[in-house]
């Protein structure tokens, strides 16, 4: 006999507490299942530690750096990692536990904590008990992948989850993987006082940016000693003594690298390989992930999925914005659609990188009359004030209708900076609406209007 209910959910990510909020107050009776941990990737393992991580790791570098601001610090500049660890744990552990409370205590959900597996196209089975309900949402998240690697079973490694758990300094971190969470925990590691290796098997750093984005990015952490094998295509992995050696063939550098420990960051697959998605009938792609359509929907009526498990964006922001949707769809006769979205994000090395829509060489491929705007950081008056004046910012531009394509803001303030840009393009306005704005002296934000003044056609 299945207890039912209006609606389950299955995962408590970005998506699923705030959906069962809205379930409950429209007098649903709601069931939130979570086998692990509270909050999802984000709260856990994701953005929430890896930037309170970041934040120990700049103060170590800010500390070291007192000297180029008059400040002298007299003695050595110490990093302890369980200190470190123990400020990230206190972080995290304050936001699983205000979304474990908030659930727990929420009327008219019943919480299940356990593996959730689907029977049905509506029901689900969790501790033995089958749960059934005309509404059920998928949400449950994804987790790092771990390629089958020559040597990679004689080798002990690490994920982007279980770094979590560290609370000393590796000697020297080897890398693989060199786009947006392996360079983070890279530059975050140097900081800390570790040698760092990254190798990465494509011909430049995170590959889906435009060459000169990632050519800075480069740049800006060798500057820090961060090393780079780029065109590492065959890598093997090989236990030496107390470390690892990885060999990587690759131009320039030799092809032996000698660590003490190495982090897999390759990158991450759905959580759908045990959800008995073929028992319900629910449709997904060759990477596993749940296919949905422009509302979210499933290929099975009453079937929905939310977040890094349908391959719409996989970010905690996309993850949100995927509840807005299906709650504004379902209650609010408000039709929104996944295709209204523009794709933002951001890789939160130091200083960090902003992006929003196109990027110059999808413009080019694009053939469309294209105008571009480009600023050395080096010229912006707040960059030079706190002497971080690496990086640049780029905004392209639409010639015809005058809308902003897309843009890169890699340097002080750039995860920020981009919203005024991310603001314009939802308003569909024209970049004359910036171009011609006052902005604040002294900021990174000033210099929009006049790089927007100053725009030439992309060659």
């Amino acid at each position: 006999m299945a207890t039912k209910f209006d609606a389950i959910i299955i995962g408590t990510g970005q998506a699923g507490p705030s959906l069962a909020q809205r379930m409950t107050k429209e007098g649903m009776k709601t069931a939130i299942i979570e086998r692990k941990l509270f909050g999802g990737t984000c709260v856990n393992v994701g953005c929430i530690p890896t930037k309170a991580l970041v934040a120990s790791a700049r103060a170590a570098h800010m500390a070291r750096r007192g000297g180029d601001f008059g400040v002298t610090i007299d003695g050595s500049i110490n990093v302890d990692m369980k200190q470190v660890k123990a400020r990230k744990d206190a972080i995290v552990q304050q936001s699983n536990t205000g979304v474990t409370n908030w659930l727990k205590s929420m009327d008219g959900l019943t919480v299940y904590e356990g593996h959730a597996r689907l029977e049905s196209h509506n029901t689900v089975r969790v501790n033995g008990e089958l749960l059934e309900a005309e509404k059920i949402i998928i949400n449950v998240g994804g987790r790092p992948v771990v390629p089958d690697m020559p040597g990679i079973k004689d080798v002990e490694y690490m994920t982007s989850s279980d770094i979590m758990e560290v609370d000393f300094l590796p000697d020297h971190l080897i890398i693989i993987g060199g786009s947006y969470i392996g360079l983070e925990f890279a530059q975050m590691y140097r900081r800390f006082g570790s040698q760092v290796t990254v190798i990465e098997m494509a011909p430049k750093l995170i590959g889906r940016e435009d060459d000169e984005v990632s050519a800075t990015v480069q740049e800006i952490l060798e500057a820090e000693g961060i090393q780079f094998r780029l065109n590492a295509n065959c890598i093997k992995l090989a236990k030496r003594g107390d470390g690892v050696v990885v060999t990587a063939s690759c131009e320039p550098g030799p092809e032996d690298i000698v660590g003490s420990h190495v982090l897999m960051a390759v990158g991450r697959k759905p959580n759908t390989d045990d959800l008995g998605l073929d028992a319900a009938g629910v449709e997904t792609d060759a990477r596993g992930q749940i296919v949905v359509d422009d509302e979210l929907a499933t290929n099975v009526p009453g079937i929905w999925a939310l977040g890094d498990v349908n391959g719409r964006g996989a970010f905690t922001h996309t993850s949100y914005n995927d509840y807005e949707i299906l709650a504004a769809n379902m209650f609010d006769n408000d039709p929104r659609r996944v295709s209204d979205r523009i794709m933002t994000y951001g890789l939160f090395i130091d200083p960090p990188l902003g992006r929003i829509g196109m990027t110059e060489a999808q413009v080019k491929d694009s053939g469309r009359k294209a105008l571009v705007g480009k600023m050395m950081m080096a010229r912006v008056g707040r960059a030079r004030e706190r002497s971080e004046t690496q990086g640049f910012m780029k905004v392209l531009i639409d010639a015809e209708s005058e809308k902003i394509l897309g843009a890169a803001f890699l340097g002080i303030g750039g995860d920020e900076v981009i919203h005024s840009l991310t603001d314009a393009m939802y308003a569909d306005a024209s970049y004359k609406v910036i171009q011609r704005a006052t902005h604040i002296h002294p900021t990174v934000s000033e210099l929009i209007p006049t790089m927007l003044g100053d725009l030439k056609p992309v060659s």
